[in-house]
């Protein structure tokens, strides 16, 4: 394992989306665009500002296209929309956001609970989407949710998931983010099928997006760091999930993702002071539960200090 200061690591913060979707709390506008300045001002270059769905299946998404049009851009920032179907994508380009992310489950039955969709129907709907996106000028990453397992069906066949990934890569998307949905990836299972997800797409179409359900999310990343993966999504305070999953809440947090990534060496450009930080603000002010065990920790080293 190196442990070379060159190693750069894209990370893409997905708390103001994939975090607080799956909160009771539900933000305001402002909040929310506050929450993404902080970010950006703590050192986020990828950032998921919301989700264009239809307010009555995700009320803690609804306006994403208000904080869209809201938020101060800075150069060099990529403020990612997640959209669902052609609707959430023309809200998406109204609110002129330039960066989408698009999904589809490696699980028949998940799909259907999420999207009311077979796997199929969300294919032929995600090529309509990035038809209409690319010319567009628009940049496109995939999620492919389950990719470890999935609570309904158990173990899924990591082969359909390099061939679902490959029809995505096909029609446009140029990441493909695979998703242990409810954290039930192992290290040595996570090693391995990276392992062939690198080899089949090369790192630069790779990237990670890990649950701590279990406990597991940094040993996870750790062992995908060790075979070559350098793009991660990670939440602050490790908030949120996804609410049609049973067991998926809590994402791996980026303060406990930093923590670990500095110890092997690797540069993702983030404060975790800083990200620690808000972690606070959004206990302590928004009152969400911060899982975050940087956090934890340092919230509990304050108290010692009185």
């Amino acid at each position: 394992m190196s442990t070379e200061r060159t190693q750069a690591i894209r990370l893409f913060e997905v708390g103001p989306r994939d975090g607080l979707q799956n909160e009771d709390a539900i933000l305001s506008v402002e909040s929310r665009v506050e929450l993404i300045h902080k970010l950006v001002d703590a050192g986020s270059r990828d950032i998921e500002i919301g989700s264009f769905v239809h307010p009555k299946w995700l009320p803690q998404m609804a306006a994403s296209d208000e904080v869209a049009r809201a938020i101060d851009r800075k150069p060099g920032v990529n403020y990612w929309g997640l959209v669902p179907n052609m609707r959430g994508l023309e809200r998406a380009m109204r609110a002129e956001v330039s960066h989408i992310a698009v999904f589809v489950s490696a699980s028949e039955t998940h799909n259907h609970k999420n999207l009311n969709r077979s796997i199929e129907e969300s294919v032929a709907g995600v090529a309509e989407i990035l038809a209409e996106a690319r010319p567009a000028g628009l940049t496109a990453r995939a999620y492919i949710s389950m990719v470890f397992g999935c609570p309904y069906e158990g173990e899924i066949d990591f082969s359909d998931v390099l061939e679902l990934g490959d029809r995505l890569i096909d029609m446009g998307a140029d990441v493909i983010a695979l998703g242990d949905t409810t954290g039930v990836g192992t290290p040595l299972q996570v090693r391995r099928e990276c392992a062939r997800a690198l080899e089949r797409w090369g790192v630069e179409r790779v990237a990670l997006h890990l649950h701590d359900t279990r406990g597991m999310g940094v040993t996870n990343a750790m062992s995908a760091f060790d075979v070559g993966v350098r793009a991660f999504d990670s939440s602050v305070g490790g908030i949120g999930g996804c609410p049609f999953a049973p067991g998926a809440a809590g994402n791996l947090g980026t303060e406990d993702l930093l923590y670990l990534l500095e110890s092997l060496g690797a540069d993702a450009g983030v404060s975790l002071e800083a990200v620690s930080e808000i972690a606070l603000w959004l206990q302590d002010v928004n009152h969400i539960n911060v899982p975050s065990r940087c956090t934890n920790y340092l919230r509990s080293q304050r108290a010692d200090r009185g």
